[in-house]
This record gives structure tokens, sequence and C-alpha cells, in this order.
């Protein structure tokens, strides 16, 4: 049987009070991590600490455009674009097959979403490997990293909310 239009996935499920929640939480944790330092790299006695904006601003200013528009589109719009997805799955009256096509689509984006994360990890090691730099993690990365994971949680959640309801409906 199909979703009836007048509700919303919420409306049918207001007692799961903890998808907004962590819609929010992965909201704050995002902007947190896009702007603390999230790398902080040392090469004998000069030391460069960058968070994801600085970052991408960086690599603007040296001309590497882009490298500046890739991490500014996964780091950034892809995860605004996802907790804007997400927020209006929940609260806007969709079809069924609106939804879980959302869903399927936020679920295909979501194998990029750790990229950043990644992309420190090489760069750690990589400077590790040298004997006249370091580089350090800061927390910046962890805000990010939790951001993503709580917006892939929410993901998961969504999808077994809506795959439940068009058993039930």
């Amino acid at each position: 049987m199909k979703i009836d239009l007048k509700k919303t996935l919420q409306q049918l499920y207001p007692n799961r009070i903890d998808i907004l929640i962590l819609i929010i939480a992965s909201a704050t944790l995002l902007f947190i991590g896009l702007h603390l330092p999230v790398l902080t790299v040392r090469k004998l006695w000069a030391k460069n600490t960058f968070s994801i904006i600085s970052g991408i601003m960086n690599l603007w200013k040296d001309k590497y455009y882009f490298l500046a528009v890739i991490i500014f589109f996964f780091s950034v719009i892809l995860p605004i674009v996802k907790l804007t997805t997400l927020f209006v799955i929940w609260y806007v009256r969709l079809r069924d097959n609106q939804r879980k096509w959302l869903l399927y689509g936020l679920g295909f984006l979501g194998k990029w979403s750790m990229l950043d994360v990644f992309v420190t990890a090489i760069i750690i090691v990589s400077v590790k490997l040298g004997a006249l730099a370091s580089a350090k993690a800061e927390r910046g990365i962890y805000y990010f990293g939790i951001s993503i994971l709580l917006a892939m949680i929410v993901t998961n959640l969504q999808s077994n909310l809506v795959n439940r309801t068009k058993q039930v409906i």
C-alpha cells in the first residue's frame, strides 16, 4: 500500500525525536569541524595549521583551483546537501518512491563523505615518513568525522523507517 502524502515521515513517527537531534548535532559539528584546525604540519622551524576552510582558501590563493574546488565540493557542499536532504526527508511530504530515491542517493554519496578524513590521514602518514617534517591531526578533523558519521546514522535510521512504513501502511 502507498504512503498517504498527507503525512511527513516525522508525522508518521512523532516519537522519533532522535532523528532531529542527530541532524542538528551533525550540522553543528560540521560547522565547528570546518572551522577548527584539522592538521598541523611542521617543517624544521616552520609550523602551519589548517582548517578545512583555510586549506581551501590557501589552495585557491596558491592557484590550485581544481583541488580547492574538489575539496570544497566534497567537504562543504556535499555534507550540507546531505543534511538538508535528511531534514527534507523528515519534514516534507514526499511519496514513498521519492523518499527511497533520495535515501538511495544519500547512501551512494555517503561513500565519499569521509574523503577529508582519509586525505588528512594520508598526509600525516606521508609527512611522518620524512625525517625533517611532522604532521599532527587536530581536533577539527574529529568534529568533522563525527558529523559525517552522525549523518550516515540518520540516513540509515530514515531508510529503516521508510522500509518499515511501506510494510505497515
